[in-house]
């Protein structure tokens, strides 16, 4: 008997091969035959990495530009992650207190990578550059980030993202239309000297708004609270990971925008109104939208209070008295 020149688990491979290629009517010799002629792959290939530091094309030729596009690219690249951890949850048939709980430290890991990294945006560019190069970008906005829309309205019931004064009596069954015209953020592209909806509202709408309003309806059922009380009787861990969830979307990461906005964006609202466009210092801190995805899990006073002590502490400091 001629011994084998083959390591008995290379031999063990090459079968296990064999009954995957033949179970899907494929040819393994032709599959290997492929796999002589093929080159080595290459860590720059494997992340298209020529492409990825070639989509960085500022408009001006203020240097600092190049950080605003790069970490605007990285931040969406965050919100895919996050979303492809919300697609799990809601793709799985019985989801368990420790599945949810795994996703959730994810998804969280992710907001925290986010928020602390925004001190690129308020640390990272000259003010004057800013000020200058911003005014080539009119009339886009991080405002058109469809990821995090997306994010918001695959984590929660869509009417807790209704404008305040359209949230008084939330209904499971509203026509995805009336929500999608009604939702907080709709509010935060008005003209403050015309009332109508700003051009970056308008843009983006016609981009994406079929696809958000699909969204509302496919999540209706699926988003990650249904998920969670489908789970009956919650650990301790998994309510505080909500909880951490609902904070970080909804308090932390806009209060960061707005501590840029601060930096490099204060206006007087006359001025603002006279440019056509919109008030953020009413549109991004948290106490005044007050977005909460899970309010049943926060009491009466944390939920009339949400945003306003994190916003005086880190726009007055830890002494700052109310």
């Amino acid at each position: 008997m001629v011994e084998s020149r083959f390591d008995p688990k290379i031999l063990e491979k090459i079968e296990q091969l064999q009954g995957k290629f033949k179970a899907s009517g494929q040819d393994l010799l032709s599959y290997l035959e492929g796999l002589l002629y093929s080159d080595y792959l290459t860590y720059w290939d494997y992340i298209n990495l020529d492409v990825l530091l070639s989509l960085q094309q500022p408009k001006t030729s203020f240097k600092d530009e190049k950080i605003f596009i790069i970490y605007h690219q990285i931040t969406e690249l965050y919100f895919k992650l996050i979303i492809s951890e919300i697609e799990q949850v809601a793709d799985e048939p019985s989801v368990t207190d420790g599945f949810l709980k795994e996703k959730l430290h994810r998804i969280n890991m992710y907001f925290d990578q986010l928020i602390n990294s925004f001190a690129v945006m308020w640390k990272g560019m000259e003010r004057e550059q800013f000020l200058k190069f911003r005014m080539s970008l009119l009339p886009s906005s991080g405002f058109q980030s469809a990821q995090y829309r997306e994010i918001e309205l695959m984590s929660c019931d869509a009417f807790n993202l209704l404008a305040l004064n359209k949230r008084a009596d939330p209904d499971f069954h509203t026509p995805t239309d009336e929500i999608f015209e009604n939702l907080y953020w709709q509010q935060g592209a008005i003209e403050l000297a015309t009332g109508e909806k700003t051009l970056t509202l308008k843009n983006f709408e016609a981009k994406y708004g079929k696809r958000l309003m699909e969204l509302i309806d496919s999540y209706r059922r699926k988003n990650i609270w249904q998920k969670y009380i489908s789970i009956g009787n919650p650990s301790d861990e998994l309510v505080e990971l909500m909880r951490q969830f609902d904070l970080k979307a909804n308090v932390f990461w806009p209060l960061a925008h707005y501590k840029s906005a601060v930096r490099y964006l204060q206006r007087d609202p006359v001025d603002i109104a006279a440019t056509g466009g919109t008030n953020w210092q009413k549109y991004l801190p948290p106490r005044f939208q007050k977005v909460i995805f899970y309010p049943d899990l926060w009491s009466e006073s944390e939920r009339e209070e949400w945003g306003k002590g994190w916003v005086v502490k880190e726009i007055f400091g830890e002494d700052y008295k109310v």
